[in-house]
């Protein structure tokens, strides 16, 4: 059998991350250079990945397991979101330095891709086109979760 130049075997990790949003613009090509940027991270279930109040750094995405997205020391009425496998968190961290808004704690053992701002912002520098296919995705993200609040709450409707 020939080997075509520039075949990539498709790992696991590159498989499931073809099925996030974030990353549903890309070619199998571009999603691997993002892929190898990236790292892994495991976590038991009930452990902190980030605390409320921390510098954003990362956005997290779920490969496997569930993480409950909350405000800390709020009990139930704490509440988010629960994120779960093909989903994602903490996103504001690749556009912003400011600190978490929220705690997020996996509740099942969780294997989670984490994508440090420092590696995006590097993206951009050297593959640009890839980097702003992810910010589009990004932006449209934040515009759905936004028209979702707002339509939650008419009081705080925005101007469109």
């Amino acid at each position: 059998m020939v080997k075509l130049f520039g075949t990539r075997k498709e790992t696991p990790r590159l498989k499931r991350l073809r099925d996030v949003s974030l990353f549903q613009a890309l070619s199998l090509r571009e999603l691997a250079i993002v892929d190898g940027l990236m790292h892994q991270r495991t976590y038991q279930a009930d452990e902190v990945v980030f605390d409320e109040g921390e510098a954003g750094q990362a956005i997290y995405i779920v490969l496997e397991g569930s993480v409950l997205l909350c405000r800390s020391g709020q009990g139930t009425e704490g509440h988010i979101a629960d994120v779960g496998p093909g989903a994602f968190f903490g996103d504001m961290a690749l556009l912003d330095n400011l600190p978490r808004a929220a705690q997020a704690r996996a509740t099942t053992p969780s294997e989670l891709a984490v994508y440090f701002r420092e590696d995006f912002l590097a993206l951009m520098e050297t593959h640009a086109r890839i980097a702003s296919k992810i910010a589009l995705q990004l932006a449209l993200q934040m515009a759905r979760r936004l028209r979702s609040q707002t339509e939650r709450e008419p009081a705080i409707r925005l101007l469109q």
